[in-house]
């Protein structure tokens, strides 16, 4: 969700993003992106700053992000973090700059990713949540989590007789 929807109650965590460019093994890419590894603490260093190369694979800090937890959005947070394997996910877009991709989104929130996941241009990389983030995460959800009954919406019935063609000069129901 956008910092556009942030209220005093939301909660931003800084993180770093390491991601890891090696060959392909397919004859249509050169190379492919994974993310490794999200970071609480990392040395304050341009997005994109290679920290190790070899044997054709290059290690990048690909940069700080700032995690956003929303109070409305904590149904998706407690689904996550409850489950059996709690996730984190990390979006990389293409860019025209070196090394061809920048960092665009870290969250928490499997429906945020899940918009992601749809658009096909995007990589979209799922980790396992780090324990630095499980604690606060927790915490956040204990303060603003409302449970949400589950209300069936329903329609109205449609009036069959209010698209039928009329005589000029009657009257619609």
């Amino acid at each position: 969700m956008s910092d556009a929807f942030a209220t005093p109650d939301t909660l931003h965590i800084r993180v770093a993003v390491v991601a890891e460019r090696r060959p392909a093994t397919s004859p249509w890419a050169d190379h492919v992106w994974r993310v490794v590894e999200v970071l609480e603490d990392a040395p304050e260093a341009p997005p994109w700053t290679e920290l190790r190369h070899e044997a054709g694979r290059s290690l990048f800090l690909a940069g700080h992000a700032t995690i956003s937890l929303h109070p409305t959005d904590t149904d998706n947070y407690k689904h996550n973090l409850e489950g059996p394997d709690p996730r984190i996910w990390v979006v990389l877009r293409a860019a025209d700059a070196p090394p061809g991709m920048m960092l665009h989104l870290v969250t928490l929130d499997p429906g945020e990713a899940h918009l992601y996941a749809d658009v096909g241009n995007d990589t979209l990389e799922s980790l396992p949540l780090p324990a630095f983030l499980h604690r606060p995460a927790l915490d956040f959800i204990a303060r603003h989590h409302k449970e949400r009954g589950f209300h069936k919406r329903r329609r109205d019935r449609a009036d069959p007789e209010a698209l039928a063609r009329r005589r000029p000069g009657e009257e619609g129901p």
